[in-house]
């Protein structure tokens, strides 16, 4: 491909919209255009990635035996509201009336209509199992759409559902798709990692997230340093103290004793003015959910996790409740709840269980509780982990240290189980011709986000560095000066030679200078470099720059070709 004659429109300032790496230099290196709010256009250099991260996709799903479906993008209410998701999702979907006043909406994701095309089509066991990907446009109306095609509202996504006969099936098929997802981003050259993660909206009981290690990510997550253990921060485990013989031995209780705390409402507040630990107070929050209302107990210098609380109630909505409840519910002011003498039902986090003589609000203006046991002064309902992450935890499985990682989510796979085929009636007859629920898995992988997160992972202060297998061109060919006669008859033949056998190659053919040039050689970030310049060729030699190390090498100019397809096929597998 001549540079010439082709769209590549870079830039030399930063745009003052973009705000990460990626949306810079994906703006700068003449790969998107924005048209509106979190919609971009995938100019020729951009797309060229696009399609070789879709290439790997496709080859990775044809090898796990996924089959591949088209499915539209335009998606009828009834279907959505069948899973209550029509309700549920919120303003990210977009909703629309046709000319004859009938609901829909744009795809965010595509469960309803695989899942409607299973229940039509599938009817024996021996149909199963069978998983069906596309790739394909969606649309979230995101409130606040930002980091270029990272959070964008139309993005181009892979998304991947499988249908089994029971949960072992299902998991056999979940690992598949596991294993798939991690050939395709170690594939596109990327350094990840497999993280136990929420699963939102899109529900099920279990999830992975694929996330690209990169220090702008937004996502945080954890991974022990000693065995394999990786969350997200919201899901993340981790050792807990055992409850000891000591702790359970009413002897060592003290007294309970009420003291005036007036105006202490923070955690910070009471310790100071009692002189004690945060660690040594209980935090009594009241939560409101679609099953009523619940207390969450943390320890003081622990934080809330509304994710696992909301996982383990159930419950589609879950808030703080209001300062009006609080007070309906405790008898005392937002900041003076405790545990003793609640009516409704009291969840402690796992950490609580070791805890004994603590201090809590005493459910009552001004005032806390000393000396707080569980037993003898109320009782939790269930212990459950409920806190966050914080620095210096165990790993729940070998109680190794834990590190603190920024990620960027590319991919993530749900085992559903039966949550869309019980809504909508998935069923298949078994082998004694009885009516069973179809079991379900779910399987996403943004594609434009992964070329974003390669270019997240890989740059410098000169413009992207693309690992070879996702870059948009392989070897980019500049001879410095192309109105030089030797320099223009050679690189117009070594053009030819290099994309009759098969290089991708991108062939700087402009009469600009030298710095321009090698400027927007290292913006774009094409792998490597040939460089034509006469004093070298006056020699019988060629340049070759790696983009990524910055190596120099030079080549006589007869094994230009082969030298290349050796570093090409270095990079390709590394």
């Amino acid at each position: 491909m001549r540079y010439s004659q082709y769209l590549l429109p870079t830039l030399k300032e930063v745009p003052s919209e973009a705000e990460v790496p990626s949306h810079q230099l994906m703006l700068r290196a003449g790969m998107i255009r924005k048209l509106a709010s979190g919609v971009y256009s995938y100019l020729p250099l951009g797309l060229r990635s696009i399609r070789k991260v879709e290439t790997i996709i496709r080859e990775e799903m044809n090898r796990s035996g996924a089959i591949e479906v088209l499915l539209p993008i335009v998606l009828p209410a009834e279907l959505w509201q069948e899973t209550h998701r029509w309700e549920e999702y919120g303003k990210e979907l977009l909703r629309f009336k046709d000319r004859h006043n009938r609901d829909y909406c744009m795809g965010p994701t595509q469960e309803e209509v695989i899942t409607d095309i299973a229940r039509r089509e599938i009817r024996s066991y021996r149909q199963i199992p069978l998983n069906l990907f596309q790739i394909q446009t969606k649309f979230r109306d995101e409130i606040r759409p930002r980091f270029g095609v990272m959070r964008a509202r139309e993005f181009i996504m892979k998304d991947g559902y499988s249908f089994d006969v029971d949960g072992k099936n299902a998991d056999e098929s979940y690992q598949k798709m596991y294993e798939a997802y991690s050939r395709v981003f170690a594939r596109c050259g990327l350094k990840f990692k497999v993280v136990e993660a929420e699963s939102g909206l899109i529900g099920g009981h279990f999830s992975h997230e694929f996330m690209v290690l990169a220090e702008t990510g937004e996502e945080t997550i954890v991974s022990c340093t000693h065995c394999a253990y990786a969350a997200n921060i919201e899901k993340a485990e981790f050792k807990r103290s055992e409850r000891t013989s000591w702790s359970n031995d009413p002897n060592l209780f003290k007294p309970l004793q009420k003291t005036l705390t007036p105006n202490q409402r923070t955690v910070e507040e009471v310790t100071q003015f009692l002189t004690v630990l945060s660690k040594d107070l209980v935090k009594t929050l009241i939560f409101e959910s679609d099953k009523g209302c619940v207390a969450a107990l943390v320890r003081g210098d622990h934080e809330i996790n509304e994710k696992k609380l909301k996982a383990f109630l159930a419950t589609e909505n879950l808030q703080l409740a209001s300062e009006e409840t609080v007070e309906e519910i405790t008898h005392a002011p937002k900041g003076f709840a405790g545990p003793l003498g609640l009516s409704i039902p009291i969840l402690a986090d796992l950490d609580i269980q070791s805890m004994t003589n603590f201090v809590t609000g005493a459910n009552e203006k001004d005032a806390h509780l000393l000396h707080v046991n569980i037993g003898r002064d109320f009782h939790i309902s269930q212990f459950v982990d409920l806190r966050k992450f914080t620095q210096g935890d165990l790993c729940p499985l070998c109680g190794g240290e834990m590190r603190w990682d920024r990620g960027i989510e590319v991919g993530h796979i749900f085992k559903l189980g039966t949550k869309y085929s019980n809504a909508m009636g998935a069923t298949y007859l078994d082998e004694q011709g009885k009516e069973k629920m179809m079991v379900m898995g779910t399987y996403g992988i943004g594609v434009g986000r992964t070329v974003a997160a390669a270019i997240e992972q890989s740059y410098d202060q000169n413009g992207i560095i693309f690992p070879m297998p996702i870059a948009p061109f392989q070897v980019l060919l500049l001879p410095v000066n192309i109105k030089i006669d030797l320099l223009k008859e050679t690189a117009e033949q070594l053009h030819q030679t290099l994309l009759a056998n098969g290089v991708e190659v991108l062939y700087d053919d402009r009469e600009e200078t030298p710095g321009v040039k090698f400027k927007d050689a290292d913006l774009i970030g094409i792998p490597l470099r040939v460089t034509l310049g006469e004093k070298n060729l006056k020699k019988g030699l060629v340049e070759i720059k790696k983009r990524r190390t910055g190596e120099i090498f030079l080549v006589k100019q007869q094994e230009v070709l082969s030298k290349l397809k050796e570093m090409i096929d270095q990079e390709m597998n590394c």
